[in-house]
């Protein structure tokens, strides 16, 4: 007998490095992501007994698959044989069979060669949920949380909706993919350029979720942090003449350069202004700063490569008194004129506040609460507490810092708000 902690440890390791490849494979079984999901599940499940009784099997991720891919094709045949028997009650649908993944293989090259094409398993297994039939955010949403493993409470936060609007429209889209037939397979390689902007969305989001954690104690999750850095580095080896793939590539190194100096040694937060510069990551950053010049040639660039070149110019001043202000705000204009964004145009009233002062900024951010999209965004209230703090206007400053601390679930920004709260005068 294994012990059960021991088995405990294997199967949660698993569950988060082999659900997505799991969940896949028995999808192109089931044909119904909801199906899918509750074998795969099962037989999470099954393996806690399974694996204390007759100990650790030596390849966990390949004993997952077949045990989920067997619940799948029994649920499959009881379904068969429930419909044969109600032939009167039950009206035969009449639409084509999808052809099995390794039958579409022999007749269509394309497919046969996709695995060449896109070599990692996840990079493939994102293109394959970005399906152009689902709204972008159904997309982004499904691609997370079964390829990605992000909890749907953090997806919510990251795309500004509650979590039960959030489930919701998991459930409409998963729903929609059955009815509709939408067949759960690798794309050919004519279909990956349709399909970019989503997956580049998804690899941004999985990144911001891991640069600082919706919920939870860390600041940020390394193991989202890296895994959104490697499908970006291996996008960008397969699309090396996207320019907006360059793009999130250097976006994300030179914002995740500065990765040792966001806590400080107690894991306390510290903000831009007081991290010591001299520890940020300088390769990632030169590297990132190369990308941003090929992104900014030949036309207008595109919403990741003003990104990052608005990032790499706070990265790259010698002081945060020192940044370049207005060339910033010049940025975050061009980039509202391509991506119009609450988020970004809030972003663009920290800018302001150091060009302009804080009291234009705080008009501004008056405008996006009017707006309503941003209501539950922990940020805008954080920054104008942090505009009405500048202004010397603590009473109102007050109320909104208790505003954002109602919003925000990660532990380290929650110490931070509390003690702006506690000493609201403290520059």
């Amino acid at each position: 007998m294994t012990p059960p902690s021991d088995v405990e440890t294997v199967v949660a390791d698993a569950h988060r490095r082999e659900w997505a490849l799991v969940l896949a494979a028995t999808a192109r079984v089931a044909r119904d992501l909801d199906l899918a999901e509750e074998c795969v599940q099962e037989a999470y499940a099954a393996a806690l007994a399974s694996w204390a009784r007759d100990g650790i099997p030596n390849r966990p991720a390949a004993w997952l698959t077949t045990a989920a891919k067997h619940r799948a094709m029994d649920a499959v045949r009881r379904e068969r044989t429930f419909r044969s028997k109600l032939p009167l009650l039950v009206e035969p649908e009449e639409t084509e069979v999808e052809e099995p993944d390794d039958e579409r293989a022999a007749v269509d090259p394309e497919h046969l060669a996709l695995e060449d094409v896109v070599p990692d398993d996840r990079l493939r297994l994102i293109f394959m949920c970005c399906h152009p039939a689902l709204a972008q955010e159904a997309q982004l949403a499904l691609t997370l949380r079964l390829v990605c493993g992000v909890a749907v409470t953090d997806i919510a936060r990251a795309l500004l909706v509650s979590e039960p609007t959030m489930a919701a429209r998991m459930t409409r889209a998963k729903k929609k993919i059955s009815a509709a037939r939408i067949p759960f397979r690798l794309p050919g390689a004519s279909e990956l350029p349709d399909r970019l902007r989503a997956v580049l969305g998804v690899i941004h989001l999985l990144f911001t979720a891991g640069h600082t954690a919706p919920s939870g104690a860390s600041l940020v999750r390394t193991d989202l942090v890296d895994e959104s850095l490697r499908l970006a580095r291996t996008l960008g080896e397969l699309m090396p003449d996207e320019r907006e793939v360059r793009g999130l590539l250097a976006l994300l190194l030179v914002t995740d350069a500065r990765r040792a100096t966001r806590v400080d040694t107690d894991g306390r937060l510290l903000r831009l202004e007081n991290q010591d510069r001299s520890r940020w990551d300088r390769s990632a950053m030169a590297e990132a700063h190369d990308l941003i010049v090929e992104g900014l040639r030949g036309g207008r660039p595109g919403r990741y490569v003003l990104q990052a070149a608005i990032a790499s110019l706070y990265a790259e001043a010698p002081s945060y008194d020192r940044t370049d202000w207005p060339q910033i705000v010049t940025l975050y204009d061009e980039l509202l004129s391509v991506w119009p964004s609450p988020v970004v145009a809030l972003n663009r009233t920290v800018a302001v506040s150091m060009a302009s002062g804080p009291a234009q900024a705080l008009a501004e951010v008056a405008e996006l609460e009017k707006d309503g999209r941003l209501a539950k965004y922990q940020y805008l209230p954080a920054i104008k507490a942090d505009l009405l703090r500048r202004l010397g206007r603590p009473e109102e400053s007050s109320i909104a810092y208790r505003q954002a601390l109602e919003l925000t679930g990660n532990d380290a920004e929650r110490e931070f708000l509390a003690e702006r709260l506690a000493h609201p005068h403290r520059a």
